[in-house]
């Protein structure tokens, strides 16, 4: 009953958004802006967050912004003006943003990549090889710190993976903020031609009492894009053509300590472990680069956060973090995600090329890696996983052909493993856009696997399979509706060693259709019911997975996003059992003020398969999540999960997660952090727990020129039968040391 009331409500809150909504009327969209000539600075510029050196003084002006969220193309509430020129060495932006109560002004200190939309921040779109494909998204808060990453225009993703080399500054003052940018030449990458036609968009987020979006242009409702709105920047003359050289060598220390006689005994203490390594950038042309490293340093200093992974059927999704894998990291960004690189665990050494020649971009990867990790074996209801428990050489390779805003592209992965095996792909791709509000995406791919033979994993021991791989999608947005439709069709046998496809041996259709309402005076200002269509099959019929699910979608005050998808008689094949689900979504989500800037809640309610034992329970899962600033230089984080499954009302497993990072600035480059995180599934003899804690100096000056040092402390949950009790028991403890520069020339 409690099941179903909850869907009632879901639908009745549909029905009132439905029928009480103020529809906006449809109104002409504003012209793009033209072209704009940036002349040569004739002054100097010193970066300090104020604008008036003689450098601006001939700088191209924007003043010209426009409200795209919540409002349609308004008038800003406040005044936006940029500033844009350059010299033999650097690009300039400059960014004014008023402000009539600057003590609102959401300004924390957060350590680089964490400026996001719950602060005031700039973000600067550059497209500097005039495809408007894709574009460097280049952001800076008013306290100067920076988060940059690749808009990628297929598909809408923004990555923040990858980091380049540029400086900033900000200052605050009683009229509001401003903001300079200085990019180096050899930062960027462009063709040889002169002068350079280049593309900016500048969008200016202002969390006030709405999440206030301010674009230097005009973004329709309907456009399925937002590089292609961009500004054309015209007569960059002169620029440098190559040089550029980025030498950085690193050196770590650390010393580990584990039980010297298993679990519960004292710990004892290894000798110090010392290593080094070097990453070489160079750029031959500006539109070309090559990347070496030598025993690199990948480790990763900040934890993963925690996943529940108990009663899941497939494998779980962490980003990639290391910096060799991210140049041109947006070629890896095709519609199957066939290259995964943290499948490449512990490489030796690496080399990677990467650039473009007229309308062709291309990237190609190689590694020597030294196995420790898992492969990813995966099937039609599940995946497993063997051990990597050899050496291999990784290549990856992409290249993409714009044409207009359409392109086709091809993707090669192959690893080949040493003693015999290998696992190849190759295939095609391509997307379509005939309009700004229709798009096709297709990819084929064949695999050749060839298993290791000797490895200790039967499941990679020995055997050859071939298969294939198909993808495609037809999307249509409009202003006051939007559908798409997929199709795909993976082979039983496939295999993507170097990817991430947890799932195989399936055809799937899907379908989904929604409903676009903005309303005007209200706390919600934009509504989207749906209604989604989904069937998997494998390839004798039988129904993998079916559903027809209901969805709600709501953004407002103070960022408020409310999500709900309800789903009835969702079915599910476990074993050869069809089983069936009912269960909804709800996921809200607020941004209330500059000390408690958000606030998130995941919740899923109804009835749950337990897959091991092929049954049906009913279930609860809950994620709750909060960043609390008691001032600007302090940043809270706290994340809890809890999820629990009872099936013939006996529990059958509670799964928590405990997480909670506290951060300390001293500056916009110095930090420290304290990180403790505490995972526990019970019953502990089956699934266990443990727990994670770390306290981390880090001192950033630039991306690559950094120094870390640290302690952590890992403890494992243990039942204790005699005392029928639960201990956390020490794992390893460990202290390290990291300094690396990066020498720019």
């Amino acid at each position: 009953m409690r099941r179903w009331s909850l869907g009632a409500l879901f639908v009745m809150g549909l029905s009132i958004g439905w029928s009480t909504c103020v529809f906006a009327a449809d109104a002409p969209e504003p012209q793009g802006p033209g072209p704009v000539g940036v002349a040569k600075t004739t002054g100097a510029i010193q970066l300090d967050g104020e604008l008036n050196d003689s450098g601006w003084q001939n700088a191209t002006v924007i003043d010209k912004f426009y409200e795209t969220s919540p409002g349609d193309n308004n008038e800003p509430k406040v005044r936006t003006v940029a500033y844009v020129t350059y010299d033999s060495r650097y690009f300039y932006i400059g960014v004014r943003c008023d402000d009539p109560d600057p003590k609102k002004i959401r300004a924390p200190y957060v350590d680089r990549d964490a400026v996001i939309g719950t602060d005031d921040n700039i973000a600067v779109f550059l497209d500097t090889r005039n495809d408007k494909r894709t574009a460097m998204e280049l952001r800076v808060n008013p306290r100067g710190i920076q988060a940059d990453g690749i808009f990628n225009d297929a598909n809408g993703n923004e990555d923040f993976s990858p980091d380049f080399f540029y400086d900033t500054a900000a200052k605050i003052d009683e009229k509001g903020w401003s903001a300079e940018y200085r990019i180096p030449f050899t930062s960027l990458r462009y063709g040889s031609a002169d002068p350079q036609t280049w593309n900016i968009l500048i969008w200016r987020n202002y969390p006030r009492d709405f999440r206030y979006a301010f674009h230097s242009a005009p973004i329709a409702r309907g456009s399925n894009c937002l590089v292609c709105h961009m500004h054309p920047l015209t007569g960059l003359t002169g620029l440098p053509e190559a040089g550029h050289f980025v030498a950085a060598p690193y050196v770590t220390a650390g010393r580990l300590s584990e039980p010297r006689d298993g679990l519960g005994s004292p710990l004892h203490s290894d000798d110090i472990d010392t290593d080094a390594g070097l990453d070489v950038k160079w750029n031959p042309t500006a539109n070309n680069t090559l990347d070496l490293t030598l025993n690199p340093d990948f480790s990763q200093i900040e934890a993963d956060v925690a996943q529940i992974t108990v009663n899941r059927r497939f494998a779980v999704f962490f980003p990639e973090k290391r910096p060799f894998f991210l140049e041109g990291f947006d070629l890896f960004d095709t519609p199957m995600q066939v290259a995964y690189t943290r499948t490449i665990n512990s490489p030796r050494a690496g080399v990677r090329a990467t650039g473009k020649s007229g309308d062709t971009a291309y990237t190609l990867l190689v590694t020597e890696d030294r196995g420790g990790g898992v492969v990813i074996l995966p099937g039609p209801q599940g995946s497993s996983f063997a051990p990597e428990d050899f050496r291999s050489y990784a290549t990856i390779g992409r290249v993409r052909h714009s044409l207009g805003s359409s392109y086709v592209g091809a993707v090669l992965t192959d690893r080949e493993i040493s003693g015999g095996g290998h696992n190849r792909v190759l295939g095609p791709d391509f997307q379509w856009r005939p309009t700004q509000t229709d798009s096709l995406t297709a990819q084929f791919l064949y695999s050749d696997t060839e298993n290791a033979l000797g490895s200790a994993s039967p499941a990679t021991n020995g055997g050859s399979q071939q298969s294939y791989a198909f993808t495609s999608s037809w999307n249509h947005q409009q202003r006051k509706y939007d559908w798409s439709v997929s199709a795909s069709d993976l082979g039983d046998d496939f295999r993507a060693d170097l990817g991430f496809i947890p799932q195989v041996g399936y055809r799937e259709l899907l379908g989904v259709v929604g409903l676009r309402f903005y309303p005007e005076h209200s706390m919600l200002r934009y509504i989207r019911p749906s209604l989604l269509v989904d069937r998997q099959t494998d390839h004798d019929g039988n129904t993998l997975f079916q559903q027809a699910s209901l969805g709600f979608f709501a953004f407002g005050v103070k960022n408020l996003t409310i999500s709900a998808l309800f789903r009835p008689n969702e079915k599910v094949l476990v074993g050869n059992r069809e089983l069936g689900q009912t269960y909804g979504d709800y996921v809200v989500q607020i941004d209330p003020s500059r000390r408690l800037p958000r606030v998130s809640l995941e919740v899923r309610q109804g009835q749950q398969i337990d897959f091991a034992g092929a049954r049906v329970g009913d279930g609860t899962s809950i994620t709750a999540s909060a960043t609390v600033r008691p001032y600007d230089r302090l940043d809270l984080q706290f994340n809890a999960a809890r999820e629990w499954l009872d099936v013939s009302s006996t529990r059958l497993y509670t799964s928590t997660i405990e997480r909670i990072r506290a951060q300390y600035s001293f500056s916009n480059k110095s930090l420290v952090r304290v990180i403790g995180q505490y995972v526990k599934t019970d019953p502990v003899s089956d699934f266990g727990g443990s727990f994670l804690g770390s306290v981390l100096y880090s001192y950033k000056l630039n991306w690559q020129t950094v120094l870390f040092v640290g302690y952590g402390d890992d403890r494992t949950l243990t039942a204790d039968l005699n005392n029928n009790n639960q201990r956390l028991l020490p794992l390893d403890r460990s202290f390290f040391f990291k300094v690396s520069y990066a020498f720019l020339r």
